[in-house]
């Protein structure tokens, strides 16, 4: 069920008025957004949008007949030097737009027969995705909402996305610390991210699927980096701390991209052999594997 038009409002307002002291994540820059965009999300306060349309390289579960209709937002929460999508995330290739052609590229989403609203990386632009969606449910919009996102969340933020996001899709990185301050430039990474795990299944459960679709639930997906399957133990651990009816995806497709050449530890592909430790490490702990 879908929140009143009023709640909705007071959500919307509320999110922009954490942008004039932003803390919508965990960095707590404290920057008006409305006037810089000094953060280390580099945003201000309107949508940037890289692209959007079907895609139909994520799970089989969101991809379903027609595709998952992803909008990839520009810019990052995070400073991974590994990062695939780098130009979008740390270069800031996209084009910004206002909240009304954001609803509209919702809808043309739905128009194209995609299974779901996939929001990819919205955690800095969660006030502006909220208005978006809000005006697209007024327009017809009735796809399930899909927040893709980095596990980096702000507990209060996640509450105010209560009752519009069905499913939420962390990436769970690291089980270390360290290597989140390394290679991501967050000091307090597991704890936020297993918090921030905790309160998206409270809010969603175990994920459901219906006719081979996803329509709500929380899982989760792990990139295995190279030499480090230990740290990837401590991450499954910590899924299952929360509950082991959470699924993982466990991926394999990381290769030395950005600046991960700088890092010797991470300038190569996993091997088989690390791949397969992991796997058995979330096959004993009792996780089911997606894919």
């Amino acid at each position: 069920m879908r929140l009143s038009g009023a709640e909705l409002e007071r959500r919307i307002q509320r999110l922009y008025e954490i942008m004039e002291t932003c803390t919508l994540c965990p960095r707590n820059c404290k920057v008006n957004r409305f006037v810089s965009k000094n953060g280390a999300c580099k945003t201000g306060a309107r949508p940037i949008v890289s692209s959007f349309g079907p895609h139909f390289g994520e799970e089989s579960f969101l991809v379903g007949n027609n595709g998952s209709g992803t909008i990839f937002f520009t810019n990052c929460n995070l400073n991974c030097v590994f990062c695939q999508n780098w130009e979008i995330s740390q270069m800031g290739v996209g084009e910004e737009i206002d909240v009304e052609e954001l609803s509209k590229i919702m809808l043309k989403l739905q128009r194209m027969g995609c299974e779901n609203i996939n929001l990819v990386s919205p955690t800095h632009q969660v006030p502006m995705i909220v208005d978006a969606v809000s005006r697209a449910w007024q327009k017809g919009l009735k796809l399930p909402i899909v927040y893709n996102c980095g596990g980096y969340e702000s507990i209060e933020t996640l509450k105010l996305l209560e009752g519009i996001v069905d499913i939420y899709m962390p990436d769970f990185k690291y089980g270390d610390d360290e290597k989140a301050l390394r290679y991501s430039k967050v000091s307090n990474y597991t704890s936020v991210a297993k918090r921030a795990l905790e309160e998206m299944y409270r809010q969603v459960g175990p994920l459901k699927i219906e006719n081979g679709v996803a329509t709500r639930g929380v899982f989760v997906r792990h990139l295995i980096m190279p030499n480090d399957p230990s740290s990837s133990e401590k991450v499954l651990q910590l899924i299952v701390s929360v509950s082991s009816d959470i699924p993982v995806n466990i991926m394999t497709q990381y290769y030395p991209t950005f600046k991960a050449h700088h890092y010797m530890e991470l300038n190569r592909r996993i091997t088989r052999e690390e791949f397969i430790k992991v796997v058995e490490k979330a096959k004993a702990l009792g996780l089911k594997i997606v894919s």
